[in-house]
């Protein structure tokens, strides 16, 4: 598994398209080979991200973690 941080972008979690995971209870299948989760805390759709880190002008560096 690899966890990336986008320079002023969100956390992208890199997983096989179709893995299922739980959110707030609900069962749910990613429809990519990759999930967006919000880093900036502005995002609607918390905690996915919706893009909202390009208007917040949101400042970060990049990097990865990769997981064996």
């Amino acid at each position: 598994m690899r966890l990336r941080f986008r320079e002023k972008g969100p956390y992208v979690l890199d997983l096989p398209e179709g893995t299922p995971f739980r959110w707030n209870g609900e069962e749910r299948r990613l429809e990519r080979a990759k999930l967006a989760l919000c880093r900036c805390g502005r995002s609607r759709e918390k905690p996915f991200c919706d893009g909202s880190h390009k208007e917040a002008g949101f400042l970060a560096e990049k990097g990865e973690l990769e997981v064996q």
